[in-house]
């Protein structure tokens, strides 16, 4: 889509909006219609970006990307490689938040980017990794288990 057509066709709509009234309303409408130019290319990348986010949320596997190109904007569906295996019956539904600091953040973002994938499946694989190797390989020893208190 052409944002710039969207743009120009509402601009149209509210100089035809003003022309029905006197020359203060016109000038009004032309002033009004200017200001609506400027703001709508990123109200509609507003939109879609949360159109996009909001589909990605409810997709199975993939997502939803908003891409721009100059005056060009689309949403294309984007598919995981490595689809995270889930539980047993292979399902993915267990939700959790994560708090990290900003440099670790930008850390697992630049490793997915990497891989090729998303944050949350890069998050998962890692994670599925991480939790067979400990369960294989589990030492006795002088590893503490619990909560401690001071």
């Amino acid at each position: 889509m052409k944002m710039s057509v969207v743009v120009d066709e509402l601009r149209s709509d509210v100089v035809a909006v003003g022309e029905l009234g006197d020359d203060a309303v016109a000038e009004a409408a032309e002033r009004i219609a200017a200001v609506l130019a400027r703001s709508v290319p990123s109200r509609i990348l507003d939109l879609l970006s949360d159109a996009a986010a909001e589909l990605s949320d409810v997709l199975p596997a993939g997502r939803i990307e908003t891409r721009v190109a100059g005056d060009d904007v689309e949403l294309a569906y984007v598919e995981d490689e490595r689809a995270p295996e889930g539980d047993a019956d292979g399902v993915l539904s267990a939700r959790i938040t994560l708090r990290l600091g900003e440099s670790l953040k930008a850390r697992v973002e630049e490793a997915a980017t990497s891989e090729g994938v998303s944050v949350n499946t890069f998050i998962v694989h890692t994670l599925e990794r991480g939790s067979s190797n400990r369960s294989r390989g589990r030492r006795g020893g002088n590893r503490l288990h619990g909560y401690g208190t001071t």
